[in-house]
């Protein structure tokens, strides 16, 4: 299964410093990071695919349900500091798959408001 190679881990300052969150899964659809504690707090992540670095996405929502404003990360990658995508402390939702996204299908999300099959959801 793709999706068990995957971790993803989300700081609230940048630089990966401040309060972390650990996901060590893809397959993953939080509809509100209000249910951590950790709504609009987002400013800093590292993300891999750990067999295929390649294969990997996590999009960011501005708002809760995967709707608002977004960004796209594919590919194993940190990012040091949101601000650099104009996201810092913005983040309401994402989705991570260990696989690549294509921007149907994230259009699609957005449009539904429904995760692709087989992917875990956490709601608040």
């Amino acid at each position: 299964m793709a999706n068990r190679n995957i971790r993803l881990a989300l700081w609230s300052g940048i630089n990966f410093t401040g309060r972390r969150i650990l996901f060590r899964r893809g397959g993953v659809a939080v509809r509100d990071l209000g249910a951590f504690g950790f709504n609009n707090a987002l400013s800093s992540f590292r993300l891999r695919n750990v067999a295929q670095s390649a294969q990997v996405t996590l999009v960011l929502f501005s708002q809760v349900n995967f709707q608002g404003s977004f960004r796209v990360f594919r590919g194993s990658q940190s990012v040091p500091n949101l601000g650099r995508f104009n996201f810092n402390d913005v983040t309401s939702s994402f989705l991570l798959v260990g696989r690549l996204l294509t921007d149907a299908e994230i259009a699609r999300i957005r449009r539904t408001r429904m995760q692709p099959p087989d992917v875990l959801v956490i709601r608040q």
